[in-house]
């Protein structure tokens, strides 16, 4: 998948617009630069041509920016100092052009960092989860960029520092910690680092009495492991040629890993592989499939060498999850026409036609997951845009729910350790309401509120109001929309708006809280999340109908609910800043083709913005896993044609765009860093405007940019610095939404 961080599909053509005169358009950005500045700024790079001919089904392509994908791109996941010098050289200069033209926004950049820096509480750490004689818990330093993983007794005692990111990370451009994950017994560790962005992630295992590590590496993993009952054997996911997790192996304590097992090998090339184990660690799962598809087997914990029990072979479109309880599995599937999920129980090795009912299908109410323990059975569903808990006692059938008053939220629960426990933790945020973390005994229906997220510098809920909207689509569906802004920004149509969409994989996208949001917001804006078709925001019929043939309705929710917001007195069209990552990215850059008058900018993260070259290259990490999802155009001239309709590469033409950002990561597997290099290199060839087009590739890190959680931070502030200098609101001081502040005051 690509993305919180994928791609689209559609059942219409984006005409490319006529060229028309361009009017002059007013530069926040060079109205403020000095004379000196803008002389010494170096031009905007422009990319050799060099067209590449394709034929399928008979039409013919051409791709003049398609030398921008590395021959060797597997190496340079690998090994980014192989990358072809011309390649090199245009991102480098793409990015010393992007850097020219941010460069007066620096001492704003400064600001904004320290800003969403001072919002974090530094020395932080989760609530403990209790596994018998430990508790476990995730912590930070002031000053630290990365975890430590540690423990303590859950008695009361000494805390255990069992993994620290911070030193792990000493001397690396980019460090990443996959997961930690601790034996049964409490003896071991595993855990998977990648220092290159590319997600190939090194298993290492730990030995917790001695605080060292053990003899054992197996590199070229997805980073997890589940460990077997005994601790002797540590299952994990190997990646194959194609960066592709699609075989199982195990490896004994104690042993190189050249002499792993092969537990499973996947033989369809677009299904994909994970290990997990149920709730109560009777069986470890290894699940496999694709967006449309699953396939279970248990392998018994206690007996590695047992073969797997398959739960029900893989069918086109049946789509389950398993969890056991009392020698039954719980199964979420939406077998049998219920396309909102229903939960079922039955018995290993026995049919599907065995399943018995615990909770029926109910359409517009998605089951989105299951919580298994000892005595009771948790669900979490979705049923008009807003979530809920809902609590059954096995042994009597009776049930309750948890669900909040606001307008719109996030709520979620959280797994733990123990499977003979009462106690369900969840967490709940809202737009305005710091995030919260509640244990909730399950018998006695008594909530305890264990951590509310601090703001160090201060947060007032009460200065700013969260709301929902629902915008009419083009055929009359409602679009709901999430809105944050402070009480006192005018609702006029002055407003500036940032209007953030995703759209794809079925992937909802909640309602939370952010402090780095605070910073846009307190200086004017209106922050608004966009619940398009695409994602599963109302059920499983708002995803199927923004997928393959059905996309383009994905573009135009999103365009609809702009207009919409326009229309209403939040913002007025030319005054939105648009922005989304990955699948999202996509969707940016679709809608920039199609409604560009809009926007007033596009912030285009690790774009997927080249859908019709990726989905025809077979030897891409995601390629046929994502068939399903796209369409496939090298077998059927319909998907071809369908995605040629809309891949925002494709469609660029002779017209004005918004201002644009397209930041990429030169190691990601997810979307290359060549798509949105390519893209940006036809844009600036063929766009009639004098709008900023700007490219920055981050050339040691991947799809989700970089790893430090403060490097991360000054990322997301080069993006909101951009939307405020397009948006002319640069000089803006924090929390004057409505009043003047000069530029200097801010050093924009």
């Amino acid at each position: 998948m690509r993305g919180v961080p994928a791609s689209m599909v559609a059942n219409a053509a984006c005409p490319p617009r006529a060229a028309r005169p361009v009017p002059p358009i007013p530069h926040p950005v060079e109205d403020a630069m000095s004379d000196t500045q803008k002389t010494q700024r170096p031009l905007a790079p422009t990319a050799e041509k060099r067209p590449l001919r394709s034929l399928h089904h008979g039409i013919e392509r051409f791709d003049d920016y398609a030398w921008l994908r590395a021959d060797n791109w597997q190496e340079v996941m690998r090994d980014p100092s192989v990358l072809a010098e011309d390649i090199r050289s245009y991102l480098s200069a793409e990015n010393a052009y992007t850097e020219s033209v941010l460069a007066q926004t620096e001492a704003l950049l400064e600001t904004l960092f320290q800003e969403m820096k001072g919002r974090i509480k530094e020395d932080d750490s989760t609530v403990p989860a209790r596994d018998g004689p430990w508790a476990y818990f995730v912590s930070f330093v002031t000053g630290g960029q990365h975890p430590l993983f540690c423990r303590e007794p859950e008695g009361g005692g000494e805390k255990q520092v069992l993994l620290d990111g911070n030193k792990l990370a000493e001397g690396q451009a980019y460090f990443d910690i996959a997961s930690a994950t601790h034996s049964h017994d409490h003896r071991l560790l595993a855990y998977g680092v990648d220092d290159r962005g590319s997600e190939f992630y090194t298993l290492k295992l730990r030995d917790l009495d001695k605080g060292a590590d053990l003899a054992d590496v197996i590199p070229e993993t997805t980073g997890q492991g589940v460990w077997s009952a005994d601790g002797q054997w540590l299952f994990y996911t190997r990646l194959d040629e194609n960066h592709r997790p699609r075989q199982v192996y195990r490896h004994r304590l104690g042993t190189p890993a050249e002499e792993d097992i092969l537990v499973y090998d996947e033989p369809d090339t677009g299904f994909y592989v994970s290990v997990s184990e149920t709730s109560d660690r009777r069986y470890i799962l290894l699940q496999s499939g694709d967006h449309q598809t699953s396939e279970v087997h248990l392998l018994d914990s206690a007996n590695v060498d047992a073969e797997p029990i398959l739960v029900s072979g893989r069918e086109q479109d049946h789509e389950y999850s398993v969890d056991h309880r009392d020698d039954r599995l719980i199964i979420l599937t939406n077998s049998g026409g219920a396309e909102d999920f229903r939960i079922v129980e039955g018995v290993p090795g026995a049919s599907r036609e065995s399943w018995r009912e615990l909770e029926p299908h109910r359409p517009g109410r998605l089951i989105l997951d299951v919580l298994v323990f000892r005595d009771f059975l948790v669900r979490l569903e979705r049923e008009q845009g807003l979530p809920r808990l809902v609590i059954r006692r096995f042994e009597d059938g009776q049930e309750h729910s948890i669900a909040f008053d606001e307008e719109a939220y996030s709520l979620s629960a959280m797994s733990g350790y123990e499977f003979a426990t009462n106690n369900l933790r969840f967490s709940y945020s809202s737009m305005t309401t710091p995030s919260q973390i509640f244990d909730y005994d399950m018998a006695t229906r008594e909530r305890r509120l264990r951590k509310t997220q601090e703001v160090p510098t201060g947060h007032r809920p009460q200065d700013y109001i969260t709301a929902r909207v629902f915008a009419p689509a083009e055929d009359g569906e409602l679009v709901p929309v999430s809105l944050l802004y402070r009480r006192d920004t005018p609702l006029d149509g002055s407003a500036p708006l940032l209007l953030y969409g995703y759209g794809s994989y079925g992937m909802a996208m909640p309602a939370s809280f952010s402090t780095n949001r605070l910073s846009l917001v307190d200086r004017g804006f209106i922050y608004a999340i966009a619940h398009i078709r695409g994602g599963k925001d109302k059920g499983y019929g708002w995803y199927r109908t923004g997928r393959r043939n059905l996309k383009v309705n994905t573009f135009t929710d999103f365009i609809a609910a702009g207009r919409y917001l326009a229309s209403n007195g939040f913002t007025k069209p030319g005054n939105i800043v648009a922005h989304g990552g990955s699948a999202g990215g996509m969707l940016m850059g679709a809608v920039a083709n199609m409604a560009p008058e809009l926007f007033k900018g596009v912030i285009a993260e690790v774009p997927f913005v080249d859908v019709l070259t990726t989905m025809l290259d077979a030897s891409l990490p995601l390629t046929p896993p994502e068939w399903p999802e796209w369409g496939n155009p090298l077998a059927s001239s319909v998907d071809y044609l369908t995605i040629a309709a809309y891949s925002p590469y494709d469609n660029v033409s002779a017209q004005n765009y918004p201002h644009i950002l397209a930041l990429a990561g030169l190691t990601d597997p997810r979307v290359t860093y060549w798509e949105p290099a390519k893209w940006v290199a036809k844009l600036r060839a063929l766009k009639t405007d004098g709008n900023l087009l700007l490219l920055r590739t981050n050339m040691e890190a991947g799809h989700g940019g970089a790893s430090g959680r403060f490097d991360r931070l000054k990322e997301v502030a080069l993006s909101y610095a951009f939307a405020l200098m397009i948006a002319g609101r640069a000089g803006q001081l924090e929390g004057t939404a409505n009043g003047e502040a000069s530029a200097a005051q801010t050093g924009a």
